[in-house]
């Protein structure tokens, strides 16, 4: 009787390992079900829960991000980490070659993301392609000019970098803390049909413009502080943004917008490549897939952290179908007069890094400029 008890019988133990065998399946569904953490380097915004928090629950993906502010500071943290830190990075469209040039991003198959969808102007967009070979895929773009309290001026008034040096803006122009921007827009003023080409006496005329402000310039200020300072009337004019800042704003209440002025704007264009070594290669193409559909496209453009206008025609058709008040706000309308037609008609310089001067000297005075 107690043998019995000790020993199962042949019949037990064809069940017992039946059982265990049936288990085996289940056990490897929920080890390959487990949650795959995506790393992303990325201006703020890009990896809050209204932009990923759809695709994380449908492929059971957790992100996890680190935020920067500025493209110098996006290489910096590139160079000080190891290969495969970054799954997914997010750049400004002018450091593309300079990620690809430094080895930080690897090779992608133009066949696996939607560039049908797109308008023609971005179906190749400048450097994010190499020898026919595509290292990044434009998600967002937007447009600099000026931004100004509509309180202190008016829409005509703010229609020419010329406000800047207005006595009104005494103590009250902001600067966006990023020399790209500004001196590109000093360098639209100066007349420069491409404000990042230019010789060495523009390039002197360029920081002459510039340093006639700063009695004008009331700080230099971060993201965050672009934000409170425009929102509090600290500041009335500031330079170096557009929409991105300003949309969240207008729509939140505050008296602030921004126009493209008669000398040109800027556009400033965000791509999304993968990071040279990472062991999520597939999950990171398949959020690139995501964000450039139709209907990430939509989600992107009206973002919570800052609004952007998107490559993707579909994604227009969509935006305007499920938010055509934002569509209309950042003039994304199809078949009548819109952003588009800005670019066609050159109204809109693309930012990009300087081509006759070394990018470091542009920074040397930028960092000169702000002790004077």
């Amino acid at each position: 009787m107690a043998d019995t008890l000790i020993r199962p019988t042949r019949r037990k133990l064809l069940t017992m390992t039946a059982g265990a065998a049936l288990a085996t399946p289940f056990l490897s569904i929920r080890a390959s079900a487990q949650t795959v953490n995506l790393s992303m380097l990325a201006w703020y915004g890009h990896a809050e829960p209204d932009i990923v928090g759809e695709f994380e629950e449908a492929n059971n993906v957790k992100f996890t991000p680190k935020y920067y502010t500025g493209g110098d500071n996006m290489l910096g943290l590139i160079a000080q980490s190891p290969p495969g830190t970054y799954d997914v990075i997010l750049s400004d469209g002018e450091y593309v070659q300079q990620l690809n040039a430094a080895g930080y991003i690897q090779e992608l198959d133009p066949a696996d993301y939607p560039f049908d969808d797109f308008f023609p102007e971005f179906q190749k967009f400048p450097g994010h392609w190499s020898d026919d070979k595509l290292y990044s895929v434009i998600t967002r773009f937007g447009f600099l000019g000026v931004a100004y309290n509509t309180d202190a001026f008016t829409e005509e008034e703010a229609s020419t970098y010329g406000i800047y040096a207005d006595e009104r803006a005494t103590g009250k122009l902001g600067h966006f803390d990023w020399h790209l921007p500004n001196l590109g827009q000093m360098s639209l003023w100066n007349g420069n049909p491409s404000p990042y080409d230019i010789d060495s006496a523009a390039w002197q005329a360029v920081q002459d413009k510039t340093m006639g402000l700063r009695p004008q310039v009331g700080g230099f200020f971060d993201y965050g502080g672009t934000f409170s300072s425009l929102k509090s009337g600290q500041m009335t004019l500031f330079a170096g943004i557009g929409d991105w800042i300003t949309g969240v704003l207008e729509k939140n209440g505050a008296p602030v917008r921004s126009v493209i002025p008669q000398e040109g704007g800027l556009q400033w264009t965000e791509s999304f490549s993968i990071g040279k070594g990472t062991q999520n290669y597939e999950m990171a193409k398949k959020w690139i897939q995501y964000i450039t559909s139709p209907e990430g496209q939509a989600k992107s453009a009206d973002m919570a952290a800052y609004p952007a206008l998107i490559p993707s025609k579909a994604g227009w058709k969509v935006l305007n179908e499920t938010n055509p008040e934002e569509a209309k706000r950042q003039n994304m309308v199809l078949d009548e007069r819109n952003v588009m037609d800005m670019i066609r008609e050159g109204q809109i310089q693309f930012r990009q890094l300087p081509v006759q001067q070394d990018l470091g000297e542009w920074n040397d005075f930028w960092s000169d400029y702000k002790a004077s």
